[in-house]
């Protein structure tokens, strides 16, 4: 059934719905390592160790987990999105997949995982018209389509009591097209259609660390620490262009470029983050992260792009029990959830860096006789500006992810 689930979802991964025209640029709109019971908690999760959570976000984490424990975590999420520009406004909706992964132990000392995520998105398309002296008028328009997705595989170890390290080995892969077409309303000009296409497929390495500092009985201060260097991956790029004119009923066509598909290469920015989490057990987790991309010195083909830099995050948020083990009242066992993140993206536009803020809520539902939960957030957030000819993006995200816990590897002496 596990291998099912992952065939099945390895194909929605790369089929993801997206409406936006900041996908254009770079490798698309970015993924954020937030998921599961931190997405509602502004994504803050790099300090993070629950017992009960896959935090893929630092591999250090997996040696949290029970020892007798095997979780299978998965999401999807919506949104609603309005953006709008000095001239108009358009509505969109998206509904997605999101990531799976599952965890289990070695021993009491060695955690593993493995999972997939969606790593960019791609979807766009977006025109003008512009009067050329001489020419008439000119349509322009551009049209992306595509998704990566990032699997993985990680392990981590306790050497003593209080540090984990751990390691996650990334395969990130998929397809990304853009399509260009300039028309002129005269068809005995010309006519110029541009395709160009990008797979990905290579491997990288991310490594995390957390330390645990015991504060009182249950009460713990963990540091959390990630990065990941430079990382170069394979590309296989191809480009088609060519000019078509119209004279009478006859059409001729002139190839302008031809690029088969030929191995490039893509590199990747180092990144590096740091979160610091204040836990009580079963009562109060509140998480602050920092994350860092340097993709001013990505390059593309062996270019850098001068509307790419780099990339800040700055997340928060909490999570308040108000009674763990409520025999009466279901309602005080639900794990009330909070948070804000702030992004400058790696996007320059128009002497703009783009940046989005948002706000996050939600809720843990506990399944009852369980560990198993229902895990519900809702994000409202804001993202560019309608200045200088750019778009502003409001938009609502909901988010459900299921986590689901069992005991494993336990000798019953009764059936």
């Amino acid at each position: 059934m596990i291998v099912l689930i992952i065939c099945g979802l390895s194909g929605f991964a790369q089929n993801n719905n997206t409406t936006s025209p900041f996908s254009r640029y770079g490798l698309g709109d970015l993924h954020h390592y937030g998921y599961g019971r931190t997405a509602a908690m502004g994504g803050a999760s790099l300090g993070s160790r629950h017992a009960v959570q896959i935090n893929s976000a630092n591999p250090a984490s997996y040696t949290a987990n029970d020892s007798l424990s095997f979780i299978f975590d998965f999401g999807i999420d919506g949104t609603m999105s309005n953006y709008k520009s000095s001239t108009g406004s358009l509505n969109t909706q998206d509904v997605n997949f999101r990531y799976f992964s599952l965890s289990w132990p070695v021993n009491r000392w060695f955690g593993a995982a493995m999972g997939l995520q969606p790593y960019s998105d791609m979807g766009y398309e977006v025109g003008y018209t512009e009067q050329i002296v001489g020419g008439g008028l000119a349509a322009h328009s551009y049209k992306g389509e595509g998704s990566t997705s990032k699997a993985f595989f990680g392990a981590s170890v306790s050497p003593f009591k209080g540090l984990s390290v751990g390691a996650n080995l990334n395969y990130i892969f998929g397809r990304l097209n853009r399509n260009t077409t300039i028309a002129f309303d005269d068809a005995s000009i010309f006519y110029i259609y541009r395709t160009e296409g990008t797979r990905l497929r290579d491997f990288s390495l991310s490594y995390g660390l957390q330390y645990d500092l015991k504060l009182k009985e249950n009460e713990f201060l963990t540091l959390g620490v990630t990065f990941e260097k430079q990382t170069e991956l394979t590309a296989l790029h191809q480009l088609f262009a060519y000019r078509s004119v119209t004279v009478g009923s006859s059409s001729l066509t002139d190839t302008l470029k031809f690029e088969p598909e030929a191995k490039n290469i893509i590199k990747l920015p180092s990144t590096y983050g740091i979160g610091l989490s204040y836990n009580k057990i079963n009562k109060l987790e509140i998480n602050a992260d920092f994350y860092r991309a340097a993709w001013s010195k990505a390059t593309f083909f062996g270019a850098t792009d001068e509307l790419i830099t780099d990339q800040t995050r700055i997340s928060a948020g909490l999570e308040y029990i108000p009674e763990a083990f409520s025999i009466r009242s279901y309602m005080k066992r639900v794990k009330y959830r909070a948070g804000f993140h702030y992004e400058n993206s790696y996007l320059m536009l128009n002497n703009h860096q783009i940046n989005e803020f948002g706000i996050s809520f939600g809720a843990g539902l506990p399944f009852p006789k369980s560990k198993s939960s229902a895990n519900f957030a809702i994000e409202l957030g804001t993202k560019g500006t309608t200045k200088d000819n750019l778009i502003r993006n409001n938009y609502t995200k909901l988010s459900l992810y299921l986590n689901l816990y069992d005991y494993w590897f336990v000798k019953r002496k009764f059936d």
